[in-house]
């Protein structure tokens, strides 16, 4: 459908918002488009009202249009009533001119997915009518074997043991000028009706019973439970009916094959139109109705006008295999189009993906533009971070601190940090203590927020998965400018089992997802794996998949370092320092002055020199606080992996409630992680055991990268993905794929397609042993 402003001339596009409802309304329930159409525009009208673009009676006035243009005005109006309550939720302003800018070429759909999801737009006309020919369906001749016609439909869409109803009785109804069907059979089973039509030699009526020449016969082309002939008598919501009387049968015929539609069966009903009994394979009549309503949008999108009085499972098609009218009711073709419901449904929305255009690469004189850096020599707008540690390392108030550092402008664990807006989405804690941990953190770093820099947005008790959150948070987020978005924990969000490479590798697309409809950039937060940590490489220390450690632009791991009695005391003894030089130098700058560099380092020595200038109460103030500082402050250093930049070296710093001070006096620097060997230690022989263990443990890696590179491939790529295509994604060559190929055990290639075994699911480990 056209949008509605196309629809006024030059001189009537100044309407208002009662006139968009207006017709945006009458448009749609004129179409067909009941249910949808009375929703959204309910909404619409709430949203409306909401900011004042309407009032109350506006809001009347539209839903006694919509009650008047509906089947069952009762229960519009409830529709009505809550979709207005909806609505009223997201007030909207509206301005003519703005409206018709932002929303041109689409029609507004406000359950619409942002870059996804089922509810359709324009895209989803994938037919040019203009270059579609016709195909004509060709009547048999005298060899026709009605018999034959009717036992290749039975065992197309049936079981053996499933009930079939068929009718082939009818009557005249006066009012409506036209024979109807009668409840007809409903008790024998598919393998009873086909053994009994083998042996009839050909005379279908002592079978079905003989009908109407003028009239046909029907039958229903879902199994029943033999009791009775309603929707809740259905047994598998296997098919659903397409048939348009609008459409001449060649045009009919071409559409259906163009669209590709999973037919099990097609039936020239012997008079205007073709009956295609469409694959829906639906769990239950809930997902039925969610299927066919998709299935009759994009028919209607592409030019098949359907009756929409066939929709519901129980509907009676035409029976093949009798004539009517002197015109033969006859099997046009059997297993047309795509091979199942998730097969076909999948290549329409490949045919309308929002992937962008190839383009032609020129190498230009000078060095393309690159996106700017948000976080100095690790992050750049529009990319994708995390951050993972392990418990009490501080990972949410280190994550705050990152947006104070945006939001006001500073360093972030001694990075330059670019000054933008940002959004912190707590999926953790309740909004007061939230709150308190931003006032608490700024307190000890001095740091400001100033109004429009920061925003919160408080998810805990609504959290859901991510792939349902990120249409709503790009919705919130679309008009705010920001520059990063933290989502902190994202086990909170996680879609699947963390340590499924395929679930994990659709679950970080969602990343992908606002990073590109946002241009903004994402971090979020996740933990260590179970054990010590400090024999892994910084990227294989997070939980779950491998995919974790591929996906990000920018990985940022804290490991906590050991600290020994000795250690502890150099910790104490400079921090009591540092804070007793910046009290000396407030209380007596030339005292401070005059005190040697080597008394300078020692906590004692430095305090007796103040009280013995008359200073002792500024030593009694801060050294004991300073010493309990040192006393509870954790050690931890900073490692990460950088697409963008050249690697960094990692760096160490303490945790001091509530915030991250770096080390500057270097006392961390021969300091390690637990599990983290010594130098002597890394060079003494492995036994075999712990070579083998090694070994296997190198191969589970390698598959998991591999399995993980393969998802991301298919994403892009479809069904097949060509050893070429993981090779240039993976930096390696076709002989080192191969071999990748010939150490896991799921996968395998064929004429250059890498293949994997679904059925299995084979630890490596197990199978090495």
């Amino acid at each position: 459908m056209s949008p509605i402003w196309k629809k006024f001339s030059k001189t009537e596009r100044e309407f208002t918002a009662y006139d968009l409802v207006k017709n945006k309304l009458q448009l749609g329930m004129i179409a067909g488009q009941r249910h949808a159409c009375k929703r959204d525009c309910g909404r619409l009208a709430g949203g409306y009202f909401a900011s004042g673009s309407l009032n109350i009676s506006d809001v009347e006035m539209l839903k006694n249009i919509a009650c008047s243009l509906s089947n069952t005005p009762k229960q519009c109006g409830k529709l009505w009533d809550s979709s207005v309550a909806h609505g009223k939720q997201e007030p909207i302003q509206f301005d003519s001119k703005e409206f018709i800018k932002s929303h041109q070429g689409h029609e507004l759909d406000w359950d619409a997915e942002i870059g996804g999801g089922q509810k359709m737009d324009n895209s989803y006309q994938v037919i040019d009518k203009r270059w579609l020919q016709d195909e004509e369906v060709t009547e048999p001749g005298n060899d026709w074997n009605p018999v034959q016609d009717l036992i290749t439909y039975l065992s197309t869409l049936f079981e053996s043991d499933e009930h079939v109803s068929y009718v082939t009785e009818s009557w005249y109804n006066k009012n409506q000028e036209r024979h109807l069907p009668k409840k007809g059979s409903h008790g024998r089973t598919a393998g009873e009706l086909i053994d009994l039509l083998q042996k009839c030699e050909g005379d279908i009526g002592s079978v079905v019973g003989d009908c109407n020449l003028d009239v046909g016969a029907w039958i229903r082309f879902n199994p029943l439970d033999g009791v009775f002939i309603r929707d809740e008598n259905i047994t598998a919501h296997r098919f659903a009916l397409i048939e348009s009387d609008e459409l001449g049968i060649p045009e009919q015929y071409a559409i259906i094959k163009e669209l590709e539609l999973p037919v099990a069966a097609l039936v020239h009903s012997g008079g205007k139109s073709l009956h295609a009994i469409v694959k829906v394979d639906a769990d239950d009549y809930k997902q039925y109705r969610e299927r066919v309503d998709f299935l009759y949008e994009v028919c209607q999108r592409n030019g098949l006008q359907l009756d929409r009085q066939n929709r519901n499972p129980s509907r009676l098609s035409r029976m093949p295999g009798v004539t009517r009218k002197g015109k033969k009711q006859f099997l046009a073709a059997t297993n047309l189009g795509k091979s199942s419901w998730n097969e076909w449904k999948e290549h329409i929305e490949d045919l309308n993906d929002d992937l962008p255009d190839i383009t032609e690469q020129r190498l230009s004189d000078n060095e393309p533009d690159l996106a700017p850096e948000l976080i100095e020599g690790v992050l750049r707008e529009g990319h994708k971070m995390l951050l993972a540690g392990p418990a009490k390392a501080g990972k949410s108030f280190a994550l705050i601190q990152l947006c104070i550092a945006m939001a006001d402008g500073g360093k972030w664990f001694g990075w330059d940090v670019k000054k933008g807006r940002v959004l912190y989405v707590n999926l953790e804690l309740d909004a007061k203590s939230c709150n308190h941990r931003i006032w608490k953190i700024c307190q000890e770093k001095k740091s400001k927020i100033n109004p429009g820099t920061m925003d919160v947005w408080n998810l805990r008790g609504h959290a859901t998965t991510l792939d349902k959150l990120t249409p709503k948070l790009i919705r919130r987020a679309l008009k705010k400018d920001y520059k990063l978005i933290v989502i902190d924990p994202i086990y909170k969000v996680i879609t699947g089992d963390e340590n499924s490479a395929s679930e994990m590798a659709k679950f970080c697309n969602q990343f992908d997802k606002i990073c590109n409809e946002l241009g903004t950039a994402v971090v979020c937060c996740h933990h260590h794996s179970k054990g010590e940590q400090g024999q892994k490489n910084s990227r294989d220390r997070s939980s779950g998949s491998g995919v974790f450690s591929r996906d990000p632009d920018a990985i940022l791991d804290v490991i906590e370092l050991e600290i020994n009695e000795d250690l502890r005391k150099q910790i104490i003894n400079r921090w009591e320092c540092d804070a007793l030089s910046v009290a000396i130098d407030k209380a007596n700058p030339e005292l401070l002055e005059s005190i040697s560099q080597d008394d300078a380092i020692v906590a004692d020595k430095l305090a007796e020199r103040a009280i013995s200038d008359g200073l002792g109460e500024v030593v009694r103030n801060v050294r004991p606080n300073s010493h309990e500082a040192a006393e509870l402050a954790t050690a931890w250093r900073i490692e990460g992996t950088v697409r963008e930049f050249p690697a960094f070296p990692p760096r160490s710093f303490f945790y001091r409630y509530p915030v991250h001070v770096a080390d500057g006096h270097e006392l961390l620097v021969d300091a390690k992680a637990a599990g983290e060997e010594s130098s002597w230690k890394k060079k003494a022989p492995k036994t075999k055991a712990e070579r083998e263990r090694e070994k296997q443990e190198n191969l589970q890696k390698l598959n998991d990268e591999f399995q993980a590179a393969y998802e991301v491939c298919k994403s892009f790529s479809g069904n097949e993905v060509h050893k070429k295509v993981m090779a240039e994604y993976m930096d390696l060559s076709i002989r080192q794929i191969q071999r990748r190929i010939n150490d896991h055990p799921n996968f395998n290639a064929n004429n250059g397609i890498i293949n994997r075994d679904t059925d299995m699911d084979v630890d490596v480990s197990k199978t090495m042993s």
